[in-house]
């Protein structure tokens, strides 16, 4: 594949993934934008797994604690323990739907009619979400019920143009917790989910024998993991002093722009 759409690649999924903009629906236009081929799943995981190191590096100093919360019975680190099994609990729902959805493998999930209505009617909930969340609660009050209610929020990224951090973080707002907070808790959920496709995928990889995807592959990761942890660091402080406003603006166009070109035939 060549660098310079590998770069691009990286580069679209390194900003998207932790936005709530949806990195799969960015990825899906990829073809359309270079003129190449589908990139293949491998490549997309490949592209995940980069952003899975970035947030697993800006997150590092709740891993630690998560990991020691694990292995001791130190009161000291009782909250930590307790965002573990609710991360595991949350994570079940995605992950059993998400292999239905894999061995099925239904087409509409590329349609671009569906990115485009995905990305019109998340946008719009996480509008709502932002304006009526009451702000209130933070990660440190997640409780089972809340964490197992954004997991199950989180089948819905699933479908192209939802975006997985945009349905957990519309999710968190609803049950009222604060905007920091909430996007805290999806990269935390990101962590399981990108993982596990991540393991698959490599394994296919592996059982292909398809050495220079591999290759292909490791570029990707490594980029977009740099790349993200720019996107990160930069939404977090964006969250601190303002909405999610910007990027639901960013969505309606986005979606209202493709199902003009769809209706034009120009796609």
């Amino acid at each position: 594949m060549p660098l310079p759409l590998l770069l691009f690649i990286a580069f679209i999924q390194g900003v998207t993934e932790f936005l709530p903009v949806s990195s799969s629906g960015h990825l899906v236009l990829v073809p359309l934008i270079t003129d190449h081929p589908y990139q293949g799943r491998t490549i997309d995981v490949a592209a995940h797994v980069g952003t899975l190191l970035a947030v697993a590096f800006y997150l590092r100093d709740d891993l630690w604690r998560m990991m020691r919360a694990v292995v001791t019975a130190d009161p000291a680190y009782q909250d930590s323990r307790r965002l573990v099994v609710y991360l595991v609990l949350a994570s079940v729902p995605v992950i059993i739907v998400g292999f239905i959805v894999n061995w099925y493998d239904p087409v509409w999930l590329l349609n671009l009619h569906t990115l485009a209505l995905a990305n019109l009617v998340f946008a719009l909930l996480l509008w709502l979400a932002d304006r009526r969340g009451s702000h209130m609660h933070h990660l440190e009050g997640m409780r089972l019920w809340p964490a197992i209610s954004i997991g199950i929020a989180q089948i819905f990224a699933l479908i192209p143009g939802a975006s997985r951090s945009g349905v957990t973080m519309t999710a968190a707002l609803y049950l009222g917790f604060d905007r920091l907070s909430a996007a805290r808790f999806s990269l935390l959920l990101s962590l399981p989910v990108i993982g596990g496709a991540g393991f698959l995928k490599t394994r296919d990889m592996i059982a292909d024998g398809d050495l220079a995807l591999g290759i292909d592959a490791v570029i990707v990761a490594a980029l977009s993991c740099a790349v993200a942890l720019v996107a990160i660091r930069v939404m977090m402080a964006w969250l601190a002093r303002a909405s999610f406003t910007i990027f639901v603006g960013y969505r309606l166009v986005l979606g209202l722009v493709l199902l003009s070109a769809l209706q034009m035939g120009w796609l």
